[in-house]
């Protein structure tokens, strides 16, 4: 049906987008839905997606092969939404590879480097990989996620143009199918909050171009038959200035009050968008999405009378992590909201992008902690029954909000979550256990020990993990071969590795790790404390799949991990052998962790499992041990007033786990794909000997920024992108250290790719080191 509302006009900013000569704005409307979910997964339940991309990309498969796959997923992830209860369904976050690319697709702000290319889909694929002689967009971290997302760049040759095939194509698709379907596009804030100035340009100077094209996308999409649109504006809960705050009302002014569009709602998620809810419940945009989960409350709702003419959508259901909702409580919640708001849906917190698809697909979990979860299915009925409650009242749904209510007693009182012996560990802890001595003092005595030459050579861990090693990883746990004869593979691969690593003149080598299936599950397979799924994927970014593992109690370590592992390769060579360890923080970002105690406390207990294991490598003679935190920046808070005290048990943590070892052994660190300049000063507190860090894609930015906070310790900045198929140059790596030289001297300066190399093939390994090495003693 059509509501006519009279006399809405931008009340700021106006003058900025001209709105249309009437004053009547004329709005798609229907009864408002109930149940809904921000977003829905897509790489497919056993990464279905991932495989046919990568066989598009090999040759295997052509495009119209690729696009059958896509739909296929997107066929049953809409269905299966709408028949599990949901009344508006998310389209259009379904992606190739990422949704910001394919917001710079829609808005015409792909990079000029890409636009030779004459097919879309392999344009597409050039500005997310790279190809002969392009260089990728660089990727960092959705917001304090382990997704990565593709970061545009926006430059003086930027001309943004609308191209809504993609999702005015899945909007027809989700009709066709009878799916009550609600487009889903990243708003015009995020969108530019979240891209890159490139040649002097302040992408949130250009906001005055992006609003016409999305009053244009929402008429197309109006004329589609779309009813509700969602435009995801996560950025809004960060710390904003007034300035922002006033871009927020003025732009959502100009969107709302637009003729012939459909209704509007904003999403925000993350945390709570503080003032700029006040900005966006001033404008006549229909309803809002708010993470209830994550920091926004009831009483900041009660405060805003606006909201009580709004859709509020409240994410009372965790879009994150894995644990069952508690559903009395947040039913409890959803009651409170009722009397300020003007109508109420239920919904997850965030996308269910960063949760696996289905319990169903996890027979082997410990029944009683199985009981314990919520997967993406699960979360969907969860969002069913509260709002079925809200509805119909909790009688209809008494049976669940009882299994729910024996869940979280059975969790409370299981004896797992609690082991004494660690806590009385840690509670005798003092300050001298995360402390060393003097980083000169140790500098000298590890130049006497290790005698590397000068820009000495290395690799940050992980070699490609070989057809080999798959099929024998497969025949293990199909019971075809015994472990022993899995360790002898694993034995013969590490050999491998050293001898290839030798023949091409490293100075510090690796063992490969071809006996961790992840960097963070190999550890919690280990680790009293964790459990492991078989199928739980999650999209890390592009074509890379994780399976987080869940801690769900007291983190103990019960034997050495890695130490037979290190010692074997380091008996294959005279060079030194790295040990090879996860961080703590790291641990903790790429689990799902328990929620029934602080973070930190929690990081302390996985420290203090890798403080015993460094101490182990170094008894066993390992002079060299990097105890990797790649995801030191992503759990950054994302407000201000909570990022010190974030830092401080982050930082503490790591310092923990590396304290225990004498000075004459070197503690290397890793860190990759974050902004990482809000948090320079914590990465110079770490202490770490040697910090190997991303550096190709930013063009070393991350030197200056040391620098500025007087870093004074070994750096390894990339010289190379391993996220990308190309082989660069010995030419190319030699500028890029020539680059790193005006930097930092030569004498705390080491050679590395920017990330482990576990993803690329063996052909195209050997080539980029080989030049890596040539480069290292060219500038030598």
């Amino acid at each position: 049906m059509r509501q006519r509302i009279s006399g809405l006009r931008p009340s700021c900013g106006g003058d900025q987008w001209p709105s249309t000569p009437e004053n009547t704005v004329t709005v798609t409307t229907n009864e408002h839905f109930t149940a809904t979910v921000l977003g829905l997964p897509r790489i497919g339940p056993r990464r279905e997606l991932k495989r046919a991309i990568e066989s598009y990309w090999a040759g295997r498969i052509d495009a119209a092969e690729l696009e059958r796959a896509g739909r296929a997923l997107r066929v049953d992830a809409l269905t299966g939404a709408q028949d599990a209860g949901l009344d508006s369904v998310p389209v259009g976050t379904f992606s190739l590879y990422d949704q910001m690319l394919d917001t710079a697709v829609l808005l015409g702000a792909l990079p000029p480097r890409v636009a030779g290319i004459a097919d879309p889909l392999d344009r597409y694929f050039a500005a997310a990989r790279g190809a002969e002689g392009i260089e990728p967009l660089e990727m960092t971290k959705w917001f304090d996620t382990n997704y990565h997302y593709l970061v545009p760049e926006i430059g003086p040759d930027t001309h943004f143009t609308l191209d809504p095939v993609k999702v005015l194509g899945e909007l027809r698709e989700a009709r066709e199918l009878g799916i009550s379907a609600r487009p889903v596009v990243i708003g015009p804030l995020t969108f530019l909050a979240l891209s890159k100035g490139v040649d002097g340009v302040a992408p949130a100077d250009r906001l005055s171009e992006l609003v016409p094209l999305y009053r244009d996308l929402l008429a197309r999409l109006a004329d589609a038959g779309a009813e509700w649109v969602q435009l995801d504006e996560p950025a809004l809960v960060r710390d904003l200035s007034d300035a922002e705050v006033q871009s927020v009302r003025a732009t959502y002014d100009a969107l709302s009050g637009d003729t012939h569009r459909p209704q509007l709602l904003v999403a925000t998620y993350f945390g709570s968008p503080g003032p700029a809810l006040d900005a966006l419940a001033a404008t006549a945009i229909e309803g809002v999405a708010l993470d209830f989960v994550s920091g926004t409350t009831v009483s900041e709702v009660a405060a805003l009378p606006a909201l009580a003419n709004k859709l509020v959508v409240a994410g009372l259901v965790d879009g994150r992590n894995i644990w069952r909702t508690d559903l009395e409580a947040a039913l409890g919640e959803a009651v409170s909201l009722l009397g300020s708001v003007g109508a109420l849906a239920v919904s997850t917190s965030s996308s269910l992008l960063h949760v696996p698809y289905s319990l169903a697909a996890e027979p082997d979990l410990d029944p009683v902690l199985r009981s314990w979860l919520a997967f993406g299915a699960e979360k969907i009925a969860e969002v069913r029954i509260l709002a079925t409650a809200i509805g119909s009242g909790t009688e209809a749904v008494a049976a669940e909000l009882a299994a729910s209510r024996a869940a979280a007693e059975s969790r409370r009182a299981d004896a797992r979550l609690r082991n004494d012996t660690v806590r009385a560990r840690l509670a005798g802890l003092d300050a001298g256990h995360t402390r060393r001595a003097d980083a000169d003092r140790r500098r000298a005595l590890q130049r006497e020990h290790l005698q590397l030459p000068l820009l000495p050579t290395t690799t940050i861990g992980s070699y490609p993990q070989t057809t080999a090693i798959r099929t024998a990883r497969a025949a293990l746990r199909a019971g075809e071969i015994t472990t022993a004869q899995y360790e002898d593979r694993m034995r013969a691969e590490i050999a491998d590795v050293i001898a290839l690593q030798e023949s091409l003149g490293l100075d510090v080598l690796v063992h490969g790790e071809p006996e961790r299936n992840d960097m963070v599950q190999y550890f919690a397979e280990q680790l009293d404390g964790f459990a492991a799924t078989h199928n739980g994927w999650v999209q890390s970014y592009g074509t890379r799949c994780v399976r987080p593992p869940i801690l769900y109690g007291d983190v103990v370590r019960t034997a050495p991990m890695t130490v037979d592992w290190i010692t074997y390769a380091q008996s294959l060579t005279d060079k030194p052998v790295k040990g090879m360890l996860t961080g703590p923080v790291t641990i903790l970002a790429w689990s799902f962790v328990r929620d029934d105690q602080p973070l930190a406390d929690t990081a302390r207990q996985v420290a203090l499992a890798i403080r015993d294991e460094t101490v182990d490598l170094e008894a066993a003679g390992i002079r060299l041990v990097q105890v990797d935190e790649p995801a030191l920046r992503e759990l950054l808070p994302l407000r201000r007033d909570a990022q010190q005290r974030y830092l401080d048990w982050a930082v503490g943590a790591f310092r923990l786990a590396t304290s225990g070892v004498r000075d004459d052994t070197q503690i290397h660190t890793h860190l990759c794909y974050s902004e990482f300049g809000e948090i320079i000063g914590a990465i110079a507190a770490l202490d770490a000997d040697v910090t190997s860090v991303e550096a190709a894609r930013s063009h070393m930015e991350i030197l200056d920024d040391l620098n500025a906070v007087g870093y004074a310790l070994g750096i390894g900045p990339g010289v190379y992108d391993i996220h990308s198929p190309r082989v660069p140059a010995a030419a190319e790596i030699e500028a890029a250290l020539r680059e790193a030289i005006e930097a930092v001297p030569a004498e705390r300066l080491w050679v590395n790719p920017d990330c482990g190399l576990k993803t690329r093939g063996r052909a195209e390994v050997e080539a980029s080191l080989r030049n890596m090495v040539s480069a290292a003693r060219s500038v030598r």
